[in-house]
């Protein structure tokens, strides 16, 4: 009897120290990758409250994940809260220094926030990374970079950079058409944009950049036909709506 009483206090104190350890670090890190991937799913929905809620609630379980900081980052920053942002990505990097995605992410904050300096220092950091998959982005990141600092001889020879090592990349043709934009080059700006829309369609900003060059050339009526296409593509935006009264301006001109 006092044997088996021995055996069966001796149990439940393994029991009890088991129970005092809580979950392992295994199982924190599957529970917290189970709601970064809840979270993820959210923020591709579009759902960016639920899906920062998802993440944070990871974070609590396990903080220490590079693609978590990341996604934490990208969802703050497309409730267009920037300095959280920035925190995020900031964390992504100091647990894995070599992760080009989150370093390209904390690039283009600085670009929205119009921190040109901290964007360059960013993204020629990246465009260093021999085994980045992308090359072509950081120097279309640094083209606008520098036209935001209206070095647009600079700004024009990576735009040039990215096309060369992506012809068909209708971003940086139509970074090049707006720096030979500022320039006064219209011509120049009509080829390049005209390429950009001619690779992207869609491309309603190209469109109406493409609208612009061709009313300092004055040639009218391919400018009606670039604002139409963006009055069509982007009807209840502002370069929408913009597109829409120069086209009634334009309604008597030939």
């Amino acid at each position: 009897m006092r044997s088996w009483l021995k055996l069966f206090t001796a149990c439940m104190l393994v029991l009890l120290v088991v129970a005092s350890c809580g979950p392992s670090k295994e199982q924190l890190i599957r529970q917290s990758k189970a709601e970064r991937e809840l979270g993820k799913q959210y923020m591709l929905a579009g759902n960016y409250t639920l899906a920062l809620k998802h993440l944070l609630d990871a974070e609590k379980l396990y903080p220490d994940d590079h693609i978590l900081q990341n996604y934490i980052g990208q969802v703050y920053f497309l409730k267009e809260s920037y300095d959280r942002s920035i925190e995020h990505f900031e964390k992504a990097l100091e647990l894995k220094p070599d992760y080009a995605v989150a370093r390209n992410n904390l690039g283009a904050v600085y670009l929205t926030m119009k921190e040109w300096d901290k964007a360059i220092e960013v993204f020629s950091a990246l465009s260093g990374d021999l085994l980045y998959a992308t090359p072509h982005f950081p120097q279309y990141n640094l083209g606008r970079a520098y036209y935001g600092k209206k070095q647009y001889s600079v700004a024009e020879q990576y735009f040039k950079k990215a096309l060369k090592m992506e012809p068909n990349f209708s971003q940086a043709l139509w970074g090049l058409g707006l720096t030979y934009l500022a320039t006064g080059r219209n011509g120049e700006a009509v080829a390049a944009l005209s390429g950009a829309v001619d690779i992207s369609p869609d491309f309603a900003q190209a469109h109406f950049d493409l609208g612009r060059a061709y009313l300092k050339l004055r040639n009218y009526r391919n400018a009606k036909e670039a604002f139409g296409r963006v009055a069509t593509l982007r009807p209840d935006t502002d370069i929408g709506r913009e597109s829409k009264r120069v086209l009634e301006q334009l309604k008597h001109v030939r």
